[in-house]
């Protein structure tokens, strides 16, 4: 059973797992954390395994802690008062595992955020890292924590202050502290249920879980819902599938019927469907594309191997910093448009307004313009043909952030050429055929393109995803298929270890 104990016993947990799919990155510190440890020794952390778990074992917890996140995004938050009107974060909830006036309502946000913005400062060596010592490790992976619960607060305050919930003087302050610290409390889980998995008793990353499972419940969810809604056309279902099958039996013209079924608006359609599965297809063809370079081990007499570099180098990480930075944008310039709607200077960074069904019901609020509107995707065909200079912002600024995060991206992770190299020359490997000095220059051949060109993939995927109008947009598409696919990858290493086991044992 896992126990828990002090962060400063444990040195090799790191929550840069929160970044989903990018390499594995060495944890490093700066001098200045040592003055943190009064502090950091009471945060409560998960014990390792004092032996190796079985695989059947990791099974069961990596389900009990997806059962775990399921049941925190299906209890209500107590005390709030408007969890029905307009959401203003609705777009993002599907790529943070966030669900309105739940637990889970800032989903896995602040510790995303956390884990990248210590991994940017210590890679661009703002802060002071020593990479072999031992104790700045334990004290900065502890710190990585705090932090990660620290930034848990502020946003549940600001989310409290900002009336998300309710104005702060009719729900009491009684009411607005309670849902602040339901809102840590939840950070707090999540943050231990992650670390479960990292210590090594279950599979992979929980962040990563909780991601994938929450943007595939929504993708099930558009397409087989059996919530009825009116939409002034009559009753529909929710559901593409169901609303299919609805509409063929209850209109008597089965042309106009396919006709609703295929390009029905502000409701799952097929059409959205079938935009989902291609993107989907395409994500997973393109997840083999890859070079193989011929090396050999010195220290193993010249055995040769093939070291791959892939197209996605950096794998979904130029999405999700472009992500992080158009979501704290959106953030922003709501905040600041609800206390000032009027202000000129507001209206450049985000002018907003309710969207709404054809029965006048508000849905959520959506921008219209300022700086918010050009970086969001056109919400559909039409609109895009309405307005193509904001089409073609949204591709430019799409695929240029994304190429210049993965080039970014290489140098501050530990994937760059020089890193590579170094890693080579540690391990005495070198490239098949060439001497050892032309190592770094034959991996700037290819790691610098493939970090570049992979994150203008990735942004291009993105962008033909939400102006097909892809269910769970094509960010969230895009991060399913690279977890699911790091999990695979997981599950075999796993079964493939206990199955040469069972053979020796034979």
């Amino acid at each position: 059973m896992p126990m828990m104990r002090s962060a400063v016993n444990d040195e090799n947990h790191t929550t840069c797992s929160l970044l989903l799919g990018a390499n594995t990155i060495t944890t490093t510190t700066m001098k200045l954390i040592q003055l943190l440890r009064p502090i950091l020794r009471f945060i409560p952390e998960v014990e390792k395994p004092t032996q190796k778990v079985p695989f059947s074992e990791k099974i069961t917890w990596t389900v009990c802690a997806l059962l775990v996140y399921v049941v925190c995004s299906n209890i209500p938050l107590y005390g709030i008062q408007r969890a029905q009107t307009s959401d203003p974060f609705y777009w993002m909830r599907v790529i943070l595992a966030s669900n309105r006036g739940t637990l889970m309502e800032l989903g896995v946000s602040p510790l995303m955020t956390t884990g990248m913005a210590m991994q940017l400062l210590a890679g661009a060596k703002i802060l002071d890292v020593d990479l072999k010592s031992k104790e700045d490790r334990v004290l900065f992976t502890a710190a990585q924590k705090l932090v990660g619960l620290l930034v848990t607060l502020v946003q549940a305050t600001l989310y409290v202050v900002s009336g998300m919930y309710g104005d702060v003087a009719s729900i009491g302050a009684g009411n607005a502290i309670l849902i602040v610290a339901q809102l840590t409390f939840a950070g707090v889980i999540l943050l231990m249920l992650d670390e479960l998995l990292q210590k090594g008793y279950g599979l992979g990353s929980g962040i990563s879980l909780f991601i994938a499972s929450h943007i595939s419940e929504t993708i099930v969810w558009k397409a087989f819902s059996p919530t009825t809604i009116n939409t002034g056309r009559g009753t529909e279902f929710e559901g593409a599938v169901l609303a299919f099958f609805h509409l063929m039996v209850v209109r008597s013209n089965k042309l106009q019927a396919i006709r609703e079924a295929l390009y029905r608006q502000n409701l799952p359609n097929l059409t959205n469907l079938a935009a989902t599965l291609l993107i989907f297809a395409l994500c997973i063809y393109m997840q083999g594309w890859r070079v193989m370079l011929a090396v050999k081990s010195q220290r193993a007499r010249g055995a040769e191997q093939k070291y791959p570099i892939k197209l996605f180098y950096t794998s979904n990480m130029p999405i999700i910093l472009q992500t992080a930075f158009v979501s704290n944008l959106y953030f922003m310039s709501q905040m600041f448009y609800n206390q000032a709607p009027n202000s000129p200077f507001v209206k450049l960074f985000g002018d907003w307004s309710p969207s709404t069904l054809e029965t006048g019901a508000v849905t959520n609020t959506v921008p219209v313009g300022g700086l918010a509107y050009y970086v969001s995707p056109p919400a559909t065909f039409a609109a895009m043909l309405q307005d193509p200079f904001h089409a073609l912002f949204y591709l430019m600024f799409t695929l240029t952030a994304c190429a210049i995060f993965a080039r970014t991206w290489t140098e501050v992770s530990g994937s760059s050429v020089r890193d590579v190299a170094r890693h080579f020359r540690e391990n005495q490997i070198v490239m098949k055929g060439h001497r050892e000095t032309a190592t770094a220059r034959i991996l700037g051949r290819y790691i610098p393109i493939a970090a570049a060109l992979g994150g203008i993939c990735i942004g291009l995927l993105t962008v033909v995803a939400d102006y097909m109008g892809a269910i769970g947009s094509g960010t969230g598409i895009l991060l399913t298929v690279t977890i699911i696919f790091e999990f695979q990858e997981a599950f075999m290493k796993e079964n493939a270890a206990m199955m040469g086991k069972s053979s020796i044992m034979m």
